[in-house]
């Protein structure tokens, strides 16, 4: 049977890692290769890497921290080479090239969320182009008027579709996996919203990503209870416990849930 994951999800923005809270606020973390290379060591099952820098400036300002990188296929470049994970990296992708640029750096897979609106066959000629496995859809959802509705551009504009609907247009297009994150939860510890992950997940094949809320390791477990989903993802928890991964895995583990062992890696 096919082991559930555990994927952190490490954001950058202009050169920094930073933690989210509603897609507003943001708090800075650090070095954007260090904390690579400790998710490694504890025994990620994958990484999210996203970049959601508004700007093509990325500048840390710091000469303490290794090479002050001015790109984001750089700063990608140095994360390949420190993870001993499957990357999977996202934010800015606009065209087939892009894709194929990031991979080229170390990339396994790549987010696309925004360019599925701006170019609605662009999911399809991506999966195309590079297969579908290699294609991960992400889906920001925000609760307006007391209903789920997908959101775009980090959360600026609004679109027409349930998140149900628009699950199912990415899966027809060729999407391998949906990255599914809630807007409300993101950064505020009170775990995911389930009933969003419980109603994309009955409606499509392909594998779902719960991402937004997790504040304790009994969220990843309620979403691996309650819903279908294959992984469960988080930005901000991993960042403030040690050991953080193999912890939350462990806590899986030792509840009966089809996780990896925990297991800390020397590297």
């Amino acid at each position: 049977m096919k082991k559930n994951r555990l994927i952190p999800i490490l954001l950058l923005k202009n050169g920094w890692l930073v933690q989210s809270k509603q897609f507003s606020r943001y708090q800075n973390l650090g070095n954007p290769v260090t904390a690579v290379r400790r998710l490694s060591e504890w025994g990620s099952d994958e990484l999210i890497y996203l970049d959601i820098s508004q700007d093509d400036t990325y500048d840390r300002r710091r000469s303490d921290q290794g090479p002050n990188r001015q790109s984001f296929l750089e700063i990608i470049d140095d994360v390949s080479r420190a993870a001993f994970m499957p990357i999977t990296v996202g934010g800015r992708i606009r065209t087939l090239a892009d894709i194929e640029n990031r991979l080229k750096v170390g990339a396994d897979k790549v987010s696309v969320n925004s360019q599925a609106f701006a170019d609605k066959e662009f999911i399809t000629q991506a999966a195309k182009e590079f297969g579908s496995q290699c294609i991960v859809a992400s889906m920001d959802a925000k609760t307006i008027e007391g209903r789920h509705i997908v959101v775009f551009r980090g959360g600026r504009e609004v679109s027409p579709y349930s998140p149900v609907e628009w699950a199912k247009n990415l899966e027809s297009q060729g999407a391998g996996e949906i990255l599914l994150n809630s807007v409300d939860r993101d950064g505020m510890k009170t775990g995911y919203d389930l009933e969003l992950l419980a109603s994309v997940c009955e409606q499509v094949k392909i594998p779902v990503i719960a991402c937004g809320g997790a504040g304790e390791w009994s969220h990843f477990a309620q979403a691996f209870e309650k819903t279908k989903v294959d992984a469960v993802a988080a930005a901000n928890i991993f960042q403030y416990i040690d050991q953080s991964v193999y912890l939350a895995k462990k806590y899986l583990f030792e509840h009966g849930f089809n996780v990896r062992p925990p297991d800390l890696l020397t590297i």
